[in-house]
């Protein structure tokens, strides 16, 4: 029998992709969103999230109480994905991201908690993020398991861009990082998603509901959006690749990511909406591989056959960690859950639909880039260091 769910957030690249499978599914699907210009432009049509009219949609802001209450009414589960996301942008829009992520969290639990138009729900399900955990898992020869600190300005500006232990300083080697790691966020993004996280779940806890927090990784695939140049690095470079612009990679492009597909994303999420037994925490969601930023770069030029240039500049971003790889064991145990799409498939679905699509002018990602550095908030490697 389908439930009625409601998907905050839900106009956004995993929404929409959820949402669609939802209804095959046999579900009512509800959708709330805000439609931010930045991620879907200034003129955003309704017929492409609301699937030919099956799924209800409000336009909305998850901080305004009267249309969570109107969301929230009559639903038997909530898929909380609505959130301000990127690691850059988040290191100055600090009152935004905290707002949207925190207190429209807090509104949504307290409408939940105490408004009469909020039935029981069943379950709530939220985009956590693998940034939470920094620079996650790594181990030394003479300490064992480890979970680094922020890389230093000192280090970074030296271009020494590995993490080393905190007990000895000694070189480390990378692990997958377990639901089990500290929070050690290193972003303003990342300490939001944690607030949300463990309200969610302590909201779960004390309704004696099941609540999953969903520790997203690197989320690509088709229809991600190509306007927002603050999030994902593929659309980004997928655009100065097609109108054969320079690559800019920061760094020394050896630092690296677990890609993880949308269909994988959407099908962990599902088996969390349609779990039948009791559960309450947070729960990995990636690849459980690491590719690096430099591969990613070179495979998207050889796709386009692009003229682009591949710089490694050295440069660095306040807040960025260097490496991550989920621990996927977990998932698979809880959920039955193996992610199926390998990277280099997956990327070429991707980049076929991206040249489906209109390119976005290539002056964005540079404001967005001088944005940080008016801001402070990037560093270059000194010369000769």
């Amino acid at each position: 029998m389908g439930k009625s769910i409601l998907v905050t957030g839900g106009a956004g690249f995993i929404g929409q992709h959820l949402c669609r499978k939802l209804l095959i599914s046999g579900h009512d699907v509800r959708i709330l969103d805000s439609l931010q210009p930045q991620i879907h432009g200034s003129k955003p049509k309704l017929s492409d999230f609301t699937c030919e009219g099956r799924v209800e949609f409000i336009q909305g802001d998850v901080r305004d109480r009267a249309a969570l209450e109107r969301a929230v009414t009559e639903v038997d589960m909530v898929v909380h994905l609505a959130a301000e996301t990127g690691t850059g942008q988040s290191m100055y829009q600090i009152a935004q991201y905290f707002s949207v992520n925190v207190q429209g969290t807090a509104l949504l639990l307290d409408v939940l908690q105490n408004e009469s138009c909020a039935r029981d729900i069943q379950s709530i399900v939220m985009a956590s993020s693998r940034a939470i955990y920094g620079e996650g898992a790594y181990r030394c020869a003479m300490h064992g398991l480890v979970y680094p600190e922020q890389r230093t300005v000192e280090r970074l500006s030296s271009g020494r861009f590995e993490p080393v232990c905190p007990a000895c300083g000694d070189p480390l080697e990378l692990l997958p990082t377990p639901e089990s790691a500290p929070f050690k966020p290193m972003s303003i993004y990342g300490l939001t998603k944690q607030v949300q996280e463990q309200a969610i779940l302590m909201y779960a806890r004390n309704r004696r509901i099941n609540g999953f927090g969903l520790r997203y990784q690197n989320v690509y695939g088709p229809g991600q959006s190509l306007k927002n140049p603050y999030t994902g690095i593929l659309a980004v470079f997928s655009n100065l690749a097609r109108q054969n612009l320079p690559i800019e990679i920061y760094e020394d492009g050896q630092e690296s990511r677990d890609f993880v597909y949308i269909d994988d994303v959407v099908e962990a999420t599902l088996r969390c909406i349609d779990f039948s037994g009791n559960y309450i925490g947070a729960l990995n969601v990636g690849s459980g591989k690491a590719t690096t930023v430099m591969q990613v770069a070179e495979k998207i030029r050889a796709f386009f056959r692009s003229d682009s240039s591949i710089a490694v500049s050295g440069a660095y971003r306040a807040g960025d960690i260097r490496h991550n790889i989920a621990d996927m064991s977990l998932t698979n145990e809880v959920l039955e859950f193996v992610p199926g799409e390998p990277f280099e498939k997956g990327l070429h679905h991707f980049l076929r639909w991206v040249c489906a699509q209109n390119h976005e002018d290539g002056a964005n990602y540079i404001r967005s880039v001088e944005e940080l550095q008016a801001k402070g908030l990037m560093g270059n490697q000194q010369v000769g260091a």
